[in-house]
């Protein structure tokens, strides 16, 4: 029998990882693998106007009830633990029915370590526990070196000249989330060599703090009793997961910034996306992500972009009841040129 049985606790698995990692996709393979078993989505959207759960929602998994996607668009989750969070969990747990695992996809900007904390409440720790904490990580993004710096270099730059600030937010981000996992997803090994593929490996070994395993995958598929029954209780086992914010009382993301930007309905889609690649190198936009209207289609464009890399799909149809109107959720690091941003967007 399962520790979280033995207790009386309703299990809790965080996916954490950063921007356009496929923490969303691997959302989606477990709900499609719960067979019968309740399961309830928390999704932690980093901007005014979410994405991912709408992206659930209209998924059309069998057994999967829109109630059961529940949306937090207020702002980075472990920030708004009181506000948001915990009386998302104590509406999820007075239904009737309440679920048997709870999934929480966080933003890619939030730290885990706040939110683990969180289960320490006595409204929540009495009732929840964290089975683990998932860790997707973006391999072909790690290879080229984008969220890891090299800690060696910064401190002979600071040394030679103190004045600098070389601290990179987004490095943080990346190591805490790695340090607070209980399991990590190599995710997009389709798009890496071999020797990528195991440079990667070891860069991440590098951050772990313990033994953990790294589990290589492809579109964010795994068996969901690899993913789900890890038995971590970590929110028992805080010390174990350092942070670059042990000591500060939050965390603000002043780094950060993101908006939404309409757009009317479009005609050609490959013609539309070929213009965001430049946009996204020019202003150096992090995530571009969001649904528009197709000329002459009667199904919505999903769009998602992180870095130079772009995927679209056909999602769902329109309802009759909502009006055809597309957005492009902008994600970036602080001081972003909206008006440029959207003009280009525009056209």
């Amino acid at each position: 029998m399962s520790p979280a049985r033995l207790t009386g606790k309703t299990p809790v698995t965080i996916i954490t990882g950063f921007l356009g990692a496929g923490k969303t996709t691997l959302v989606r393979n477990l709900l499609e693998q719960a067979d019968g078993r309740r399961l309830a989505v928390i999704v932690n959207e980093f901007g005014e106007q979410g994405v991912d759960g709408e992206t659930l929602r209209s998924c059309g998994i069998e057994g999967c009830a829109e109630v059961d996607i529940v949306e937090l668009a207020n702002g980075c989750i472990c920030c708004t633990v009181a506000d948001d969070f915990v009386p998302t969990i104590e509406a999820l747990m007075a239904r009737s029915q309440p679920p048997e695992h709870i999934l929480i996809e966080t933003s890619g900007l939030a730290l885990p370590k706040p939110l683990l904390k969180a289960f320490g409440w006595p409204s929540v720790r009495s009732r929840l526990t964290v089975d683990g904490v998932i860790a997707v990580i973006d391999g072909p993004a790690v290879a080229a070196g984008r969220f890891a710096d090299d800690p060696r270099a910064v401190a002979m730059q600071r040394a030679e000249d103190p004045s600098l600030d070389h601290d990179n937010p987004l490095a943080e981000v990346y190591e805490d989330q790695l340090s607070a996992a209980d399991l990590v997803i190599l995710n997009k090994t389709d798009l890496l060599s071999d020797a990528d593929a195991a440079e990667v490996g070891r860069k991440i070994a590098q951050v772990l703090p313990r033994a953990v395993k790294v589990a290589p995958t492809r579109d964010g598929k795994i068996d969901i009793a690899a993913a789900l029954g890890l038995h971590a209780a970590a929110e028992n086992d805080l010390n174990a997961r350092p942070s670059h914010h042990d000591g500060a009382d939050d965390h603000e993301h002043d780094d950060f910034e993101s908006f939404v930007v309409p757009v009317p309905e479009i005609a050609e889609p490959e013609v539309f996306v070929a213009r965001l690649k430049p946009l996204v190198e020019a202003h150096d936009i992090l995530r571009l992500k969001g649904f528009l209207a197709v000329a002459g289609k009667p199904m919505r464009l999903e769009v998602q972009g992180v870095g130079p890399r772009f995927r679209q799909q056909f999602d769902r149809a329109w309802r009759p009841d909502e009006a055809r109107a597309g957005h492009l959720v902008v994600i970036g690091r602080t001081g972003l040129d909206r008006a440029a941003i959207q003009i280009a967007i525009l056209g």
